[in-house]
């Protein structure tokens, strides 16, 4: 899934929308009332089909797919196939993310990368679309500066093909981007003396992966730009 505030974001609430759209699915695997399966025995209900009119997750290899998979297998491959839609419904995940929660299930290696596979081409799952979010939110909401970002995104899982190619499309403004943020704190520091204003302010703008110079050179110009008597006429 942050503020402008003096402490630094920790990265582990993004405040992304979800890539998948809200919509109700579950998972069942009560006997229906009526019909058997090929066995003779009473029929499962697998997925309640609401992700798409004609689709569910797993289907996608045929019944030859599922026709490998015992009961038991599909039933735990089911529920996390639900396990996954819950997380996203909540949180954007990458693929690397979405991987862990799958292998918290008792699935083989062919059954995570086909439930993956089916989430990834539903799009519910892309890692292009989420490092772009992640890029935006970092250089706009948080103030963040390309190194913060990137950092980000490998904590996120991101692949660094992607990572880059995400990175890409940020202007090369992290000068101004620091100034701006400096700007919004050198007031509340107003009653520090000079070193100890710029040490702080230098320290948040380092956290928020501005560079040494960067940091250095945007606190000391908010700070100046803070304390700096105003000028105009003053009418008796």
């Amino acid at each position: 899934m942050p503020s402008h505030g003096g402490e630094p974001d920790d990265g582990s609430d993004d405040g992304l929308a979800p890539v998948i759209p809200l919509f109700s699915a579950s998972v069942s695997t009560t006997p229906r009332g009526a019909g058997k399966d090929a066995r003779g025995g009473p029929q499962q209900e697998r997925w309640n089909a609401t992700w798409a009119d004609d689709y569910a997750p797993g289907d996608e290899g045929g019944d030859g797919d599922r026709g490998r998979l015992d009961e038991s297998g599909q039933i735990e491959r089911d529920i996390a196939e639900k396990n996954l839609l819950k997380k996203l419904r909540s949180r954007s995940l990458s693929l690397r993310e979405a991987r862990g929660v799958i292998a918290e299930h008792d699935l083989d290696d062919d059954a995570i990368e086909t439930v993956l596979s089916s989430f990834e081409r539903l799009g519910y799952l892309d890692d292009a679309a989420l490092a772009e979010q992640l890029v935006h939110a970092g250089s706009g909401r948080k103030g963040q500066g390309r190194k913060a970002i990137a950092q980000t995104l490998a904590k996120r899982g991101i692949p660094r093909d992607i990572a880059d190619a995400a990175l890409a499309s940020l202007p090369d403004d992290d000068a101004e981007r620091a100034l701006e943020f400096a700007r919004s704190k050198a007031p509340s520091m107003a009653r520090l003396d000079r070193d100890t204003a710029v040490r702080r302010l230098v320290g948040q703008l380092s956290r928020r992966g501005y560079s040494g110079s960067v940091a250095m050179t945007a606190a000391r110009d908010a700070l100046d730009e803070a304390t700096a008597p105003r000028s105009g006429v003053r009418f008796r």
